[in-house]
């Protein structure tokens, strides 16, 4: 019980996918969690569970399609880490996932680096205008650094996960100054996400429940095999 490393994973990767398959994750977090750290109860949220049970009862994660925000932040990645490094003569070690299962369900994280045995990066690629706003509204001459709020559940989740001291969120533009912001856990907010999660658990068991006994009641259910090239092809 408690947090692995999945040091051999490369994200992205078919295994990748495999080990993280119908568990929760910190990038998706902000699907069960509003702003105001509430339990959500939306579209989203009902969602994402279903999304979640599909997994759990296929073993098999449905390819998504990838744009080109997601294949300049693959490039933009490997600049700000070197950049990062680099600029505070630190080692950072990659590793496609780490997994916590010490509440009774398990939580995942794919952090963009391991920084010695107590920090984390988190790297995101930014639009130039978001890039301004950021380097304004968040750190700003005063330092009085905080990230951007669309970030906050995923962060905070991550450090829940990693129970790591600090993170850097690292925001990254080419062609403007690169912000770190240094992030520590927040108990109130990771309280937060812990009931949502288990709320959401809850409420997932419930429905797997339904989904088995419907299998088993209904003779006009039939089985069927997944097609796997016809559905890449569509």
């Amino acid at each position: 019980m408690g947090i692995t490393y999945h040091r051999e994973l490369y994200q992205g990767s078919e295994e990748w996918h495999a080990a993280r398959c119908g568990i929760l994750t910190a990038s998706e977090m902000k699907l069960i969690v509003t702003p105001t750290m509430k339990v959500a109860s939306n579209e989203k949220e009902r969602a994402h569970l279903y999304e979640l049970l599909a997994q759990r009862i296929t073993k098999y994660v449905e390819p998504r399609y990838i744009g080109d925000d997601m294949m300049r932040g693959h490039e933009d990645e490997v600049y700000a880490r070197a950049a990062y490094a680099d600029k505070f003569g630190v080692e950072v070690e990659e590793v496609g996932l780490i997994t916590n299962d010490r509440w009774g369900f398990t939580l995942g994280y794919s952090p963009d680096g391991l920084v010695g045995n107590d920090g984390l990066i988190e790297i995101k690629s930014r639009r130039q205008k978001f890039q301004v706003e950021t380097i304004i509204e968040n750190v700003g001459a005063d330092q009085s650094e905080t990230i951007p709020a669309d970030f906050v559940i995923q962060v905070q989740t991550g450090l829940l996960v990693s129970e790591r001291k600090w993170l850097d969120f690292i925001s990254y533009s080419g062609g403007l100054p690169m912000a770190t912001i240094r992030v520590h856990p927040d108990p109130k907010i990771q309280d937060a996400i812990l009931a949502a999660a288990t709320a959401f658990e809850s409420r997932l068991a419930v429905k797997l429940a339904a989904y088995h006994d419907a299998v088993r009641s209904n003779p006009r259910l039939v089985p069927t095999e997944r097609r796997i090239e016809l559905e890449i092809a569509a």
